[in-house]
């Protein structure tokens, strides 16, 4: 950041009166500017047994498969995000059974957060983000061309705990390198 978006001035890096960090703050008029995480939702859809993923149209990992996710907009609740970026990215409408897996990614900034649902009456499509969706049993998803590492951590739990049927919210930090567990 290199202007102040309330006055148009030059701003500096400096640890502002009270605060223990660095932050954007307006040479002019004082504005400290924040700039926190960004938010990423999205869900684990299931139809039938199968997990249902999309593989990637755009960058960053342009071909390679994901669950349907992206940044939070404003307005909106991790649950609304996550059953917005269904729609778009697999033009599914999914019934949520809860929020499922949290990753924070601490290097880059960004949280995770997935919701288990269930693709409604199994109808799906290819959103303008996506090359193609398909549902996928577990021993044929294609785990070495997983586009992150919050896809490969949700779809490892999922099917671990599917074997006793019970979801409870998973918390983790990922920090490279990845391990895969």
């Amino acid at each position: 950041m290199k202007f102040c978006s309330e006055c148009g001035s030059q701003v500096s890096v400096k640890i502002p009166e009270g605060d223990n960090r660095e932050r954007h703050v307006c040479t002019d008029c004082g504005v400290i500017h924040y700039i926190n995480p960004r938010i990423i939702a999205g869900t684990l859809p299931v139809y039938e047994g199968k997990v249902l993923l999309c593989r990637r149209a755009i960058e960053p990992r342009k071909g390679y498969w994901t669950l349907p996710a992206g940044f939070m907009e404003n307005g909106e609740t991790t649950a609304q995000a996550a059953a917005r970026e269904t729609i778009e990215e697999a033009e599914a409408e999914v019934d949520l059974h809860g929020l499922y897996t949290v990753f924070n990614l601490p290097h880059i900034s960004q949280v995770y957060m997935f919701f288990r649902g269930e693709v409604i009456e199994g109808k799906y499509g290819v959103g303008v983000e996506s090359l193609e969706t398909q549902l996928f049993e577990e021993q044929d998803i294609p785990w070495n061309e997983l586009a992150f590492p919050t896809i490969y951590r949700t779809l490892k739990l999922y099917f671990e705990d599917r074997k006793t049927e019970q979801y409870p919210v998973r918390i983790e930090d990922l920090q490279p390198p990845y391990r895969k567990h």
